[in-house]
């Protein structure tokens, strides 16, 4: 199966529309600016101050995106985001000063779907809302076309497209959103390199930068978990100055 072109991911992305966005952010100053800026770009923002008023706003439900900061006073981001991913599948885009690697592999574990450390410029936010906001709808789209979409079965890996769920030999495999995207794709296009400017396109929806290791994090958890469930460790290989693949004679 041949892998689409970056130019026609981005044609048939919807064209990005006004959305409901719930911003968690004590610092004064910054909640305004970001408030202010993406209210601006037509969005409805909401802000909360304290995690536990966050916590409740979100799990009232419709909004489409939450930025939300790590350190908290009523709950901390961390432990927001994992009450929140035990019933709720919204994105959520971790805010944080907290920008060494081990911190955003936490988040990233976490079940958030970006990480983007502070200090950050308005434009690089915007950027990385838009994406998250386009893929957001492309799903919804896709699920409106195939609300009946049934599973797929590579090997002993089993893809369940209807909840973004999937095991291995049986094991469930507890996996994000991003990372079963990745999945989907590596299994549509298995034994063939997908390159990190195609993934990062296709399944972060925004482009591929040099010192951008978010891809490198959602791959690495996902061959771990693969992993813990069985897989073999070259399952899902790195081909070094290329991208990713994931070898059919191993599933």
């Amino acid at each position: 199966m041949p892998v689409p072109s970056l130019s026609n991911v981005l044609m048939n992305a919807p064209a990005l529309m006004p959305a409901r966005l719930l911003l968690i952010e004590d610092d004064p100053l910054l909640s305004e600016r970001v408030q202010h800026h993406l209210a601006e770009q037509g969005h409805l923002v909401t802000l909360c101050r304290r995690g536990d008023d966050g916590l409740e706003a979100a799990r009232a439900g419709g909004f489409d995106l939450v930025l939300l900061d790590i350190l908290l006073p009523g709950l901390d981001g961390l432990s927001l985001l994992a009450a929140l991913r035990e019933q709720d599948g919204v994105p959520v885009m971790l805010l944080s000063a907290l920008g060494d690697e081990q911190d955003r592999i936490a988040g990233l574990s976490s079940g958030a779907d970006d990480y983007l450390p502070k200090p950050f410029s308005l434009a690089e936010l915007s950027v990385r809302v838009d994406a998250i906001l386009r893929r957001v709808r492309l799903e919804r789209r896709r699920w409106q076309v195939q609300p009946d979409a049934a599973c797929r079965q590579y090997g002993a890996l089993t893809l369940h497209p209807e909840n973004e769920t999937a095991d291995y030999a049986g094991c469930p495999l507890a996996l994000t959103e991003t990372e079963f995207r990745l999945l989907d794709a590596f299994c549509q296009h298995r034994d063939q390199v997908l390159s990190k400017p195609y993934l990062y396109q296709a399944i972060l929806h925004r482009s591929f930068g040099r010192h951008d290791r978010a891809l490198d994090l959602h791959v690495s958890h996902l061959r771990r978990k693969l992993r813990a469930a069985g897989g073999s460790a070259q399952l899902l290989r790195t081909v070094w100055g290329q991208g990713y693949m994931l070898a059919s004679e191993l599933l």
